[in-house]
């Protein structure tokens, strides 16, 4: 690869999937022999191990890419499941976006490519009067953004795109992600749909996987996209 570069995986809504598609990225990119980093800036929910709070996010990306578990990779670890200003309020905490930016400069400065996880969408409140939006204009690094299959995503991902170019903010593509092997009609058209009037790249429809293990989840994606043609075609668009 020549430079460093970084890419911020966004969703549509929550539960989306953007940790298994940033792990999952972050798993071909290393076995592509790609120094990889990987960091999740802001965890809400996390569990607590041995008197200390895991984000569970931070260590499923920590495993796909090969690293150790550090603070630079996830720097703001909250307890309660709630938006991130919320979570941080109960525990008493700030979310500098400068913490967070000389954390992914540490990471950079270590890895040829970093892939960001973000918290829930683009409008998801981190501070006072700071949302996810100001988190990636600092980072300055482009989006992929992450959508379901089902019906109401062609609205919200058009929305999410439109959001990110009124504040100027490059949309590498988007993942259509766990596309149900029995799509309804709905399924079935949101594909074209998307890619027709986003105005950017679908980077691709990945495919459910049932099962409860989140990392079975991701090395079954890996294994197919890895066999797909069309994944070194993605990874060009990414500029990887």
């Amino acid at each position: 690869m020549n430079g460093k570069k970084g890419l911020f995986i966004t969703g549509t809504d929550t539960g989306v999937g953007k940790t298994i598609v940033a792990a999952t990225l972050a798993l071909l990119m290393r076995r592509k022999g790609i120094n990889v980093g990987v960091m999740k800036p802001v965890t809400s929910g996390c569990t607590e191990n041995q008197g200390r709070l895991v984000s569970d996010d931070a260590a499923l990306l920590c495993w796909a890419s090969g690293l150790s578990y550090s603070e630079d990779i996830a720097p703001y670890l909250l307890r309660e499941p709630l938006a991130p200003l919320e979570a941080a309020k109960l525990d008493n905490v700030t979310i500098d976006l400068k913490r967070i930016k000389k954390a992914y400069d540490n990471l950079i400065s270590k890895h040829d490519f970093v892939i960001v996880e973000g918290a829930g969408g683009l409008l998801v409140p981190l501070a006072e009067n700071t949302l996810t939006t100001d988190l990636v204009r600092i980072l300055d690094i482009p989006l992929a953004i992450v959508a379901r299959p089902s019906l109401g995503t062609v609205n919200h991902t058009l929305l999410t795109c439109y959001c990110a170019r009124r504040m100027n903010l490059a949309v590498a593509g988007m993942i259509i992600n766990s596309f149900t092997k029995s799509p309804g009609l709905a399924e079935q058209s949101a594909p074209r749909q998307i890619e027709t009037f986003s105005g950017a790249p679908l980077l691709g429809v990945w495919p459910e996987i049932n099962s409860n293990d989140k990392a079975s989840i991701v090395e079954t994606l890996a294994q197919r996209l890895a066999e797909h043609p069309d994944t070194n075609a993605v990874f060009e668009k990414l500029g990887i």
